[in-house]
């Protein structure tokens, strides 16, 4: 049987060969079912409200539909985890505050 771990490794230096948002998109429709990317792109939606707005959960959760706790979750990986993925890529596109829509 494969670790997964290792097999991770390949992913992401797949995801680093991609150039560009519509080959990014591509990949994922490819590799996600649309449950996958819809939930990937509620957890972005959430990270940038987290990020840019005041919004309390519940109100995070009434305009986007996502429970609170996985805006929980989402929370905890922004601001209390070491990985710090959400926080790269919010500082690269320079989304520090965002306007709520």
């Amino acid at each position: 049987m494969t670790n997964i771990s290792d097999n991770s490794i390949d992913l992401n230096e797949a995801l680093a060969k991609l150039e560009t948002a519509d080959e990014i998109k591509r990949f994922l429709v490819d590799l996600c079912t649309p449950a996958e990317i819809r939930a990937l792109t509620e957890r972005w939606q959430v990270a940038q409200l987290l990020d840019g707005t005041n919004m309390s959960y519940r109100d995070i959760s009434a305009q986007t539909g996502v429970s609170t706790t996985t805006i929980g979750r989402v929370a905890r990986f922004l601001k209390d985890e070491p990985h710090q993925g959400y926080r790269i890529v919010l500082d690269r596109i320079g989304q520090g505050h965002i306007k709520e829509h």
